[in-house]
């Protein structure tokens, strides 16, 4: 269950947020809060704007200055390193994990070698893809490593290529490689995309056990079985809007979600997970 925690700024704290996306308006007035600690997800179609939303938190986008007055606060800061922003917030996004996956990096040429699960994982200290022969690796950052690695179900593969692992393994590498710096919270976008089922059920079983540590859970999807039970709210996010902000047992519901996603959706529930069909 999400527990927010008291006397601290929030998390996120966004007012009348709009951004283009070239001559697109990919957000329109968007106001939401998220406090420390509080598990939510964000639910929409694609093309709704979820993507954009989680790229203008980390800056990789940024608001209009001319739709009226507006704040985009990170932690009661307005102002951020950029590296030091994203590691705070944990980011995960498939994007991400390709690169990770093809050790490229749009900072960087092509590797001079392989990367292995622990190499990734180590790179999140130098918000880099892989590790370079100009970083220091010490001791602590390996052991903090491995720590993660077995945190997340993939110890004994920290010598193995991620070439060589399945992507739900890779994807569980990557999470924690976003976790080096003991983030304020974990970000994740569309995180079972391409999963088999054995797969998102590891890679779900895994960010309950995160969730539960008490770090904040902020997950973007279009799937209702990815929304874990430790996350009680939700945000609709339809054509770049909040449209509606709640309890689950509220939003999801077979109307409401119809109405959300154009077509008719039955939701069901099985345990603590909603579906739909």
């Amino acid at each position: 269950m999400s527990a927010p925690v008291t006397g601290q700024p929030p998390l996120i704290d966004c007012h009348n947020v709009s951004v283009y996306r070239g001559e697109t308006l990919a957000l329109d007035g968007v106001s939401l809060r998220v406090a420390v600690g509080e598990h939510v997800a964000i639910l929409g179609p694609n093309g709704c704007g979820k993507s954009t939303l989680i790229k203008t938190f980390t800056r990789e986008c940024y608001p209009a200055t001319n739709r009226g007055e507006s704040h985009l606060r990170i932690l009661g800061r307005d102002r951020w390193d950029v590296r030091e922003l994203r590691g705070m917030l944990g980011i995960v996004t498939n994007d991400l994990v390709d690169e990770c996956t093809r050790g490229m990096s749009s900072d960087f040429a092509e590797l001079p070698r392989r990367v292995t699960a622990r190499d990734t994982v180590i790179s999140g200290f130098f918000s880099s893809i892989g590790v370079w022969e100009h970083h220091v690796v010490t001791p602590e950052m390996r052991e903090k490593a491995d720590e993660l690695l077995a945190r997340l179900g993939v110890g004994h593969l920290g010598d193995r290529l991620l070439t060589e692992m399945s992507s739900g393994e890779v994807r569980r590498v990557v999470i924690a490689r976003a976790l080096v710096h003991d983030p304020s919270s974990l970000v994740l976008d569309e995180p079972t995309n391409s999963l088999d089922l054995k797969a998102t059920y590891e890679l779900r079983e895994a960010v309950r056990t995160i969730a539960q540590s008490g770090m904040s859970v902020l997950l973007v999807t279009h799937h209702l079985a990815d929304i874990i039970p430790e996350i009680e709210r939700i945000i609709l996010l339809q054509n770049g809007r909040v449209v509606d902000d709640g309890p689950k047992e509220k939003l999801l519901t077979s109307e409401r979600l119809s109405e959300l996603f154009g077509v008719p959706i039955e939701v069901g529930r099985r345990g603590p997970y909603y579906h739909a069909w």
